[in-house]
C-alpha cells in the first residue's frame, strides 16, 4: 500500500473543502513526531493527524483525540505562538509530490497580517513536518536535518526552504506525450515500473492501474509497447489529470477475502474490472474470497480505518521497547539455565544402575577374585547377566561402598535439580506470560500496569522516589452475538482480578492450551450459553495468546468454580484438573468490542 501523490491530491481536495477558512483552536504534539491540530469550522471542530514517524508517516482528518504530554515540545510551543487562533487560506500540493502546504494567515505581535505555511513531507524515512514564513525560510522543523545527517538539503532553523530533487522525474500536468514516450523508451523495465520511475507521485500500484486501463500488459518491457500503446497511456493519463483537477476522486480499498491488500484514490480496476461505481461495489462487499472493491466515503476515513490500528501498534511497540529488552533478557539468560538443568538430570539417570551394582557386590562380592577388574553377575531385578565394572585395588565391599556414595550423590543432585527446575520453568512460563502481555498491549496505561508487575516480581526496580504508578488499564470488554458481556485479562495482574475476582462460580472461563495468553470469563448471569459465545469467546482466547498467528488453536474452557490458584504461585498462573477443550481460529471479526 503506497502513500502517493495521487493519495496526497484526493487529501489536499478533502482538506480544502473541509478547512478552508476555518481558525486553528488546538495545537498538540502528543509524539515527538507528531502533530494534532484542532480547527473550528463553521460546522463545527475538525481534528488533524500529521505524522512523520519515518516508518508510518501519515495525514487524515480523524474524530479522535490523544492525550499530549505534560510539558509541551519547542516545536509545539513555537506554532502556538504563530498560528493559534490562525486562519487557514488553502492546502496546496507541488505538482503531484508527497507534499501538502497549509498556509495560515494570523496576526504577529505587532498586530499585523502575517502568513506562514505549515509543510508536510510525507516521504518515508525522510518525512518531515516543516515550519516555513513568508519568504521561504524555516522557522523549525519537527526533525531536525543537518548536513552531516542529508548532504542534498539541510532542514535547520534560519536555512531556506526547498524541495530536494533527487530524481529526474516528469510532472504529470506539464509533461507532453512526446516526452511520455521518450523517457520511457530508454528505460529497459516492465512497462508499469517504467512508468512510476518516470512520473512523479506514481505508485507501483496506480501505474499497474493506468497500464490496465490502457490495455497494455505492465509485465512486458517498454520495448514492446508501440504507438498506439502510448496513445492510450497518455489518454488514461490525461483523465487522471482530470480526476485531479476536478476532484472526482473515489478512495477504495482492494480486498482479498478479508485482508486489504491495496488502496487508491481511483477505482482499482485491476482487481475487480466489473466494478466501475461505488454502487457496484457495495453490491459484491458481501463476497469473502478472491478479490473485491470497497469504496470508503473520504480518503481520511480510508487511511483512519487501515493506519490508525497499526500506527498505534507501532507507538506503544516502541514505547514498550525497553520493557521487552528486558523481559527478553531475563527469559534467555532462564531457557540457558533450564537446559543446563536438565542435562545435569539426564546425567543422574545412571544412579539407579550405580545402586544395584552396589547391591550385586554385596550379594555375589565373594567370587571376586584379588585385583579383578569386573564381576559377571546375575542381577536378580531382571533376571539377565551384566558384567560389574570393579576397581583392582579395592576390594569388593570397598567396590560397593564406592558404588552407593556415587548412587547418593546423584540422587541428591536430581532431587535439588528436580525442585530448581520447576522454579525455573515457573519463572520462563511468567516471563513468556509477561512477553505475550506486552505484545497485546495498546495503550501507554496498559504498559504501566506491566512494568508494575516487572517490579513487583524484582525484575525491575522502582527509580529513586517514584512512587507506584495509578492503574488505570482495564481488561478488553466484548459483547457476544448473543448479548453476553464477554472480559478478556491484558496482562496477569488482570487476569487474576478477572478469574478471582470479578467472575462468580457459574461464569464460563477460556484459556489458550499450554500456551501464555489472556484469561477469557463469559459472564452468564445465571443463563445458558449459547453454542455460538462458546466459539467467540474461544476465538477471543486465541486472538490474545500466544498462538494467534496460527491457524487453529487449541482452547480449554470451565467453569471458573473449577479453576484454582495454587499457594504462592506466580500472577496469572492457575490449575484445573478438568475441562473441555475446542480447536478454534484466532480471527476475532464480527465480534462486537465495548470502548
Amino acid at each position: 500500500m503506497a502513500f502517493d501523490g495521487l493519495t496526497i491530491a484526493n487529501l489536499v481536495y478533502e482538506l480544502n473543502r473541509e478547512l478552508a477558512g476555518a481558525r486553528i483552536y488546538k495545537i498538540a504534539q502528543p509524539e515527538s513526531d507528531e502533530l494534532l491540530l484542532t480547527f473550528k469550522t463553521g460546522d463545527g471542530q475538525r481534528r488533524l493527524l500529521i505524522s512523520a514517524d519515518a516508518s508510518l508517516p501519515l495525514v487524515y482528518l480523524t474524530e479522535d483525540n490523544k492525550p499530549s504530554p505534560m510539558t509541551a515540545p519547542g516545536f509545539c510551543m513555537l506554532l502556538r505562538k504563530h498560528l493559534q487562533n490562525g486562519r487557514v487560506l488553502s492546502v496546496t500540493q507541488p505538482g503531484l509530490e508527497r507534499i501538502l502546504h497549509i498556509e495560515v494567515e494570523h496576526l504577529d505581535e505587532m498586530g499585523d497580517l502575517c502568513r506562514k505555511t505549515l509543510v508536510i513531507e510525507i516521504m518515508g524515512k525522510h518525512s518531515n513536518i516543516i515550519f516555513v514564513n513568508e519568504n521561504g525560510m524555516i522557522l523549525d522543523s519537527i526533525k531536525h536535518i543537518s548536513a552531516a545527517v542529508s548532504s542534498v538539503r539541510e532542514v535547520l532553523p534560519g536555512k531556506p526552504y526547498f524541495v530536494a530533487q533527487t530524481q529526474d522525474k516528469l510532472d504529470l500536468f506539464s509533461m507532453t506525450r512526446g516526452q511520455l514516450q521518450e523517457t520511457m523508451s530508454i528505460k529497459p523495465l516492465p512497462a508499469f515500473k517504467a512508468i512510476y520511475g518516470s512520473i512523479t507521485g506514481i505508485s507501483p500500484i496506480l501505474a499497474q492501474e493506468l497500464c490496465h486501463r490502457a490495455g497494455i500488459d505492465g509485465d512486458r518491457p517498454t520495448a514492446a509497447i508501440d504507438a498506439a500503446g502510448y496513445d492510450a497511456l497518455w489518454k488514461v493519463l490525461c483523465e487522471l489529470k482530470g480526476t485531479i483537477q476536478d476532484g472526482s476522486f473515489t478512495p477504495c480499498v482492494a480486498y482479498d477475502g478479508k485482508k486489504p491488500v491495496e488502496y487508491a484514490a481511483i477505482p482499482l480496476t485491476i482487481y475487480d474490472a466489473d466494478l466501475s461505481s461505488p454502487a457496484e461495489s457495495a453490491a459484491g462487499s458481501g463476497q469473502e474470497e478472491g478479490f473485491r472493491v470497497e469504496y470508503t466515503p473520504s480518503m481520511s476515513s480510508l487511511l483512519e480505518g487501515y493506519y490508525a490500528k497499526k500506527n498505534a501498534q507501532a507507538r506503544i511497540h516502541q514505547k514498550s521497547a525497553d520493557l521487552r529488552r528486558i523481559v527478553q533478557t531475563i527469559l534467555e539468560r532462564n531457557v540457558k539455565k533450564y537446559d543446563l538443568q536438565l542435562q545435569q538430570i539426564r546425567d543422574t539417570e545412571k544412579r539407579e544402575t550405580y545402586r544395584i551394582y552396589g547391591e550385586l557386590l554385596n550379594t555375589y562380592g565373594y567370587g571376586a577374585a584379588p585385583g579383578a577388574k569386573s564381576l559377571e553377575a546375575l542381577n536378580y531385578y531382571t533376571n539377565e547377566t551384566i558384567q560389574i565394572p570393579l576397581d583392582p585395588t579395592l576390594t569388593a565391599k570397598e567396590n560397593a561402598q564406592r558404588y552407593f556414595d556415587r548412587y547418593a550423590k546423584l540422587k541428591r543432585t536430581n532431587e535439588a535439580l528436580t525442585e530448581l527446575t520447576k522454579e525455573v520453568k515457573a519463572e520462563i512460563d511468567h516471563l513468556e506470560s509477561i512477553a505475550t502481555s506486552l505484545e497485546i498491549a495498546q495503550k501507554e496505561e496498559d504498559l504501566a500496569e506491566i512494568k508494575e508487575e516487572l517490579i513487583a516480581s524484582g525484575y525491575v526496580r522502582r527509580k529513586g522516589s517514584a512512587k507506584k504508578v495509578k492503574i488505570t488499564s482495564k481488561p478488553f470488554h466484548y459483547v457476544s452475538s448473543d448479548g453476553f458481556d464477554i472480559y478478556v485479562g491484558k496482562n496477569n495482574f488482570q487476569n487474576d482480578q478477572l478469574t478471582f475476582q470479578m467472575a462468580t462460580g457459574n461464569d464460563w472461563w477460556f484459556h489458550a492450551k499450554k500456551i501464555p495468553g489472556s484469561h477469557v470469563v463469559v459472564k452468564t448471569e445465571g443463563k445458558e450459553l449459547p453454542d455460538r459465545t462458546f466459539e467467540e469467546a474461544a476465538r477471543l482466547a486465541a486472538y490474545y495468546s500466544k498462538g494467534r498467528e496460527q491457524d487453529k488453536v487449541e482452547i480449554d474452557y470451565i467453569q471458573k468454580k473449577h479453576v484454582k490458584k495454587p499457594g504462592g504461585a506466580k500472577p496469572g498462573f492457575v490449575v484445573y484438573y478438568t475441562n473441555f477443550s475446542m480447536a478454534v481460529s484466532s480471527d476475532i471479526t464480527g465480534i462486537k468490542q465495548v470502548t
